[in-house]
């Protein structure tokens, strides 16, 4: 059986990591747009530097959790049969175990020079315009796809759900584009689908629905999988 695993925020949440946006549309108090655009990038990029920083130093302070960790056991029974794709820009998953994470939204512990295209992982900040390891230049800025930008390999991602015979997303509002349509490229080809959520989506297209906390439902779902 080959399975598509989109993951979002809701999976991460569990482990203290905060969804993307409050109830007042605010993304860990900021306007989204004044952290997450190439263009407020540009015009004030100590203060997207310092955002990314912050990020990136809160997640040295959490952990996987079981949902994380259920993930990678059915990794191990199903090997290049599961693909699993991450809306995330953590690092949870890696440290849960799994070894094949498609994150097409990018890796908060990675930066990118925008003068020599090369990309190194990263721990520490980047607010002080460190020096590409490549090339020398101060020109990193955090490998994460923000709003305007184009998703990592988004061909690779719908040949497997093309190919796929079962599409699971968990975690996730599966309201916006290009992840929206991930389930409809399944059902087109045939695969049953499954959504995992906090709360259910009221106009999910999935056909089946199981509500309640990740940490909870997601190694349920892979139990009866590995059964």
């Amino acid at each position: 059986m080959k399975v598509v695993v989109l993951t979002g925020a809701g999976i991460s949440a569990e482990s203290g990591l905060p969804t993307f946006r409050d109830a007042d549309g605010l993304w860990e108090g900021h306007d989204p747009m004044a952290v997450a655009t190439p263009e407020a990038f540009a015009d004030d990029p100590d203060l997207v530097q310092r955002f990314y920083d912050e990020r990136r130093a809160a997640l040295a302070r959490v952990e996987p959790n079981a949902a994380h960790v259920a993930l990678a056991r059915l990794e191990e029974r199903l090997g290049e049969d599961l693909h699993l794709v991450t809306q995330n820009i953590d690092d949870l998953h890696e440290r849960g175990g799994s070894t094949r994470v498609h994150h097409m939204h990018g890796r908060l512990r990675a930066a990118w020079c925008t003068t020599c295209d090369h990309r190194h992982e990263w721990t520490t900040t980047l607010v002080d315009r460190p020096a590409c390891p490549t090339c020398g230049h101060s020109t990193l800025r955090p490998d994460v796809v923000w709003f305007g930008e184009v998703p990592h390999d988004m061909d690779a991602v719908q040949r497997a759900l093309f190919e796929c015979d079962l599409f699971v997303a968990i975690g996730t509002s599966g309201l916006v584009y290009p992840a929206a349509a991930f389930v409809h490229y399944a059902i087109g080809a045939g695969a049953d689908t499954l959504e995992l959520n906090l709360a259910p989506d009221p106009v999910s297209d999935f056909a089946q629905v199981r509500q309640g906390p990740a940490t909870r439902t997601v190694p349920a779902w892979v139990a009866e999988m590995l059964a």
